[in-house]
Formats: structure tokens, C-alpha cells, sequence
């Protein structure tokens, strides 16, 4: 996940100079390992899903919404920014301009989950399913998502933790009149099946995906970059469904503002209005929705020819 997973490298001669990156993966699966390439290559290749056969139980108590926040806590985020998005999504759910947005709908009340995520299958559920609908409600789950430890994995997989999400919005006992999937995340889906696949699903669900991506110039631990256009392949590739939108958050100083306008626009039920410029731009293209993946599998051979010889790697 992360920052993006571009990396340079280059050739002079014979000499392979390559990104902190494959160093990274050079140590993880040293030649020793035979089969260590080819499982590296699986899990960054689309993979297919199986339908969630399951119906969902009955629901007991309805609701105006039921919100899964996902939040990004991949390798390239650090703990201090993994630190930076809970607060911001703490104080976001006790200011009073959201209590006020929760109370404008028809029930007065929504269900909320935190779920933090990064490679395939790797979740972890920071703060359970709760009803809000008043400043206690809001201030014991803003505490439980302040009290978390910092929870941290390799890649990116947006198509899991969309998978996952429609799972917990299929498996609870709610009712709500909509039904968001929220994914903060500062990178490209490079693990697991294709995002796109993911997001049809949970559109064919009924569920809508809003995104924050969040953009910024920092390098990743691994060497790697961020992607410049992380707004637009969040807009082509992973936000879908009725008024699905984006917020942009510029780098996580601006992550509580970001998140407080989205919480805001999520729990009222509006939908932010494109902006209307005097001066008309070409567009910019469609994103490529492939971009992670096909970035893990240069990485890959990169590191294989590497592996397979030693003499070029240094």
C-alpha cells in the first residue's frame, strides 16, 4: 500500500541499481527459498473471490445509516499517522456540526464500525458495530478508536478490505436505510483480486464506497513513491454506488479536516456538487485501475532477475 510503489531503477553497463524497495523483498525471499518469487507473484496477482453465500441474519434495530470506517494502516503509514487518522475520525465523531448531521435524519441515529486494513485478508476490527445517536454514544466510540494500539501489515489490498466490509454490513443486526463503505488510504490496490471486481460487488450489494485518498510527496519506508493522481484512480477505480464522492485529504496534517467534510456530507446524506471552472481544461485521463498491481509485478521481476543473478545486485 502506501505512498505509491513506483521505484527507480536504472542500468549503466551491467550494474543494476535498484530501489530500497527490492531490497526490502530481496531479504524477505532470499534465494534459499525456491518457491519464495512465486508466492510473492500470487499474492500480488488478482486472485478470485468467491460470492458471499451467506444471507444476512435478521435486523433487529433500524438505523438512518450503517457506516464501515476502513482505514489505511499499510506500510507506508507510520505509527504517528496511523495515530493522525484515529484522532482525526475521533474528534470528527463528537464535533457538534456531525451530531447535528446524525440527528437531521428521519431515525436520528446511525450504526458505526472501525476497521483498520492493509494486504489481503489483513484486517482488524478497532471499534465493533455501535449505535450513535447522542454525545455519550459519540464519546465512547471516539475513545475506543483513541485507545487502540498501532496495527500495521505489508501491501495493499482495497478489494479485501471491500469484501470484508460488505461481509460485516451483510452480518450485523441493522437495518439502515443506506449503507456506506468509507476507505481512507494513501495508496493503489497491489494485492488480491482486481478493486474494481471488489467494488462491482458491493455495488450489485445496494452499498456505496466513498473515498479519502491522501496525497502527499513523503517516500515510503520501502523507497516507494506516492502516486501523483491517488484522487483520480480513487474516482475511476474505487468509489462507486448512489452519490458515491471523494474527499481529498493534502497529506495527513490535512486528515482531520478531510475527514470531518466527509463525515459531514456521509451522515447528512448529501452529495458534494462537482465545481463549475470559468476556464474549461483538458481532462485528465481515466486511471488506470491495474496501476498497483502492474507496479508489484515490475517490482517482481526486478527482484527475480536479481535472484537469479547475485553478481548484478550492487
Amino acid at each position: 500500500m502506501g505512498k505509491g510503489e513506483r521505484n527507480s531503477f536504472a542500468m549503466a553497463g551491467k550494474r543494476v541499481f535498484h530501489s530500497p524497495m527490492i531490497g526490502w523483498l530481496a531479504r524477505l525471499f532470499s534465494p534459499c527459498c525456491a518457491f519464495g518469487f512465486a508466492l510473492v507473484l500470487a499474492a500480488a496477482l488478482p486472485v478470485p473471490r468467491l460470492a458471499w453465500a451467506s444471507q444476512p441474519p435478521a435486523a433487529t434495530e433500524a438505523v438512518d445509516l450503517e457506516l464501515v470506517l476502513a482505514v489505511d494502516v499499510s506500510g507506508s503509514i507510520d505509527a504517528e499517522e496511523s495515530r493522525l487518522q484515529r484522532d482525526g475520525f475521533a474528534e470528527a465523531l463528537v464535533n457538534r456540526q456531525i451530531m447535528a448531521a446524525i440527528r437531521s435524519g428521519p431515525l436520528g441515529r446511525v450504526a458505526v464500525m472501525y476497521l483498520e486494513w492493509s494486504g489481503l485478508d489483513r484486517h482488524r476490527v478497532v471499534a465493533d458495530w455501535a449505535v450513535i445517536a447522542n454525545e455519550d454514544d459519540a464519546r465512547q466510540f471516539a475513545d475506543e478508536v483513541r485507545g487502540a494500539g498501532h496495527f500495521r501489515g505489508h501491501w495493499t489490498s482495497i478489494s479485501s478490505v471491500i469484501d470484508k466490509s460488505l461481509a460485516y454490513l451483510n452480518d450485523n443486526r441493522f437495518a439502515g436505510t443506506r449503507r456506506v463503505i468509507d476507505i481512507s488510504g494513501d495508496g493503489v490496490n497491489n494485492n488480491g483480486d482486481t478493486v474494481d471486481l471488489a467494488r462491482g460487488r458491493a455495488i450489485r450489494a445496494g452499498v456505496t464506497i466513498n473515498g479519502l485518498p491522501i496525497i502527499n510527496g513523503r517516500i515510503g519506508p520501502q523507497g516507494m513513491k506516492p502516486l501523483p493522481d491517488l484522487d483520480i484512480y480513487y474516482r475511476d477505480c474505487v468509489i462507486g454506488g448512489p452519490g458515491a464522492f471523494i474527499v481529498v485529504a493534502r497529506g495527513f496534517g490535512d486528515f482531520a479536516r478531510a475527514v470531518r467534510r466527509k463525515m459531514f456530507l456521509e451522515l447528512s446524506g448529501w452529495t458534494p456538487q462537482p465545481r463549475r471552472l470559468a476556464v474549461q481544461f483538458a481532462p485528465r485521463p481515466k486511471a488506470d485501475c491495474l496501476a498497483g498491481e502492474k507496479r508489484t509485478l515490475r517490482e517482481l521481476q526486478e527482484l527475480n532477475h536479481i535472484l537469479n543473478d547475485p553478481r548484478k545486485a550492487h
